[in-house]
Parts: structure tokens; sequence; C-alpha cells
């Protein structure tokens, strides 16, 4: 069974850094895209960055190009993404997102986390 388990999320002031994992396990890591995705309160989710099966291709949204990098860690099993000068409009619940398509970024994964939160507030 595939389990995606987000982690550190929290509350930051604008212009600070924050790093999120999602450690992955029930499936095989290594051949799987990863993305990113966040939703605010009252909008749609959204994605904001992917990294193919290899860790040789990311890609990102427009709005975080720049300030966030999505990276995988194979040895863990897990996907990073740092995210530097946060901005309010930055805050979300971000979630972890997998697909057995090796590439990317699409519209849909299959799995998903349950999310973690981030503020972004002085």
């Amino acid at each position: 069974q595939v389990q995606l388990v987000e982690s550190g999320g929290g509350l930051v002031q604008p212009g600070g850094s924050l790093r999120l994992s999602c450690a992955a396990s029930g499936m095989p890591f290594s051949t799987y895209a990863m993305a990113w995705f966040r939703q605010a309160p009252g909008k749609e989710r959204e994605f904001v960055a992917g990294v193919n099966w290899s860790g040789g291709s990311t890609y990102y949204a427009d709005s975080v190009k720049g300030r966030f990098t999505v990276s995988r860690g194979t040895a863990k099993n897990t996907v990073y993404l740092q995210m530097n000068s946060l901005k309010p409009e930055d805050t979300a619940v971000y979630y972890c997102a997998a697909d057995p398509r090796s590439e990317g970024p699409f519209l849909e994964y299959d799995y998903w986390g349950q999310g973690t939160q981030v503020t972004v507030s002085s």
C-alpha cells in the first residue's frame, strides 16, 4: 500500500525558509514521478513543483520559480521541497503526490499524502 507522509510545515515570517519532506513507502520510489501541490483556503489545488523518476528533470509553477527547489533523496525514499523567500501568498496546505508514470508533470497523480500546513505571516 502506497503511503506518503509529509512533514516540515509550520509558521514562518515573510522572507524566511522552510524545507518540506515527503517520506514514501509501499512503492518502487525510484521509478515514480513525484510532485508537490498546495491548496489555500477558498482556492483550488495548484501544482507547485515536480520531479521525474531520476531527479534529472524538475518543473515549477511560475509563482515559485527561483524560490523553491524540489529534489529527491533516493536512499531515503524521500522527496524534498526547499522553500526560500517565502511570501504570505505561499500560505497553504502542501501535499505530496506520486505517480507510476515516470516523467511528469501531470494534472493528476495517483497517490497523495495528507498534507502539511505552511503559514507565512509576521
